[in-house]
């Protein structure tokens, strides 16, 4: 997964909520850190006591089972804001951070961060709709994958792909991004050769078709059917 895509819009990222006043204010207490591609820049279990302000680069946050599969609950890029902190109630990660791209990350402590939402109405009041954006995300996720199986997360994991980065032509809907079947494997907590299957029979359908290895949406009625969308989520939810 090589290329480097952004988000079509600031509206997209997690952080559109926010004020220039209130991000500002989130800026000035950051301290900036570059990582490697291909790090870690949290595991699930440690201390939970900073967050992170995306300032370039992509980074993914997954879960891991016993059986060593992964299954990837968000992209992270430029703008977004990831990570939990002891004051939302969280004592350890519940996930693990890892870089996909190099990164470039303001990270902001809770002694820093604490003092600033004491301070500030408006921020703490925009941070608590931060807080209920990012829990709605990952129900809706959750949603997808238990009520309409394998076959449903692919549909929506495709649609929210769709909504970030992709552009459109007389041949269909054309991803901006780079995710191989095992990328997309991981978003939906299942394997490469199931989503192989999945994609193989849509494209049996006429629902997709690949150009150049990438998948090409011909049919965007079909793939919302098969994930009962109904086109009510916000831009910033139904996002990779």
């Amino acid at each position: 997964m090589e290329e480097v895509a952004c988000l079509k819009q600031d509206g997209l990222n997690n952080t559109c909520m926010f004020s220039k006043q209130s991000l500002q204010a989130l800026k000035s207490v950051m301290t900036v850190t570059t990582y490697k591609k291909g790090v870690n820049i949290f595991w699930e279990g440690d201390h939970a006591d900073k967050l992170f302000y995306m300032l370039g680069g992509r980074v993914k946050l997954f879960k891991s089972a016993y059986d060593g599969k992964d299954l990837v609950l968000h992209y992270f890029m430029e703008g977004d804001l990831f990570g939990e902190i002891g004051c939302l109630g969280s004592v350890e990660n519940s996930f693990t951070a890892a870089t996909v791209t190099e990164c470039t990350v303001g990270i902001i402590s809770e002694k820093d961060l604490e003092p600033l939402l004491l301070s500030n109405a408006s921020l703490s009041f925009e941070f608590m709709k931060w807080i209920g954006m990012m829990g709605q995300y990952t129900q809706i996720k959750m949603r997808d994958l238990i009520f309409y199986g394998k076959n449903g997360a692919l549909a929506s994991t495709l649609l929210r792909m769709i909504h970030g980065y992709s552009r459109t032509d007389e041949d269909g809907i054309h991803y901006t991004i780079s995710l191989t079947n095992s990328d997309l494997a991981q978003l939906i907590g299942s394997t490469r050769e199931t989503v192989n299957r999945m994609l193989q029979s849509w494209k049996s359908d006429g629902a997709i078709d690949y150009y150049h290895g990438s998948i090409v949406i011909k049919d965007l009625t079909y793939i919302k059917a098969i994930c009962h969308c109904e086109d009510r989520c916000p831009m910033n939810i139904c996002r990779l």
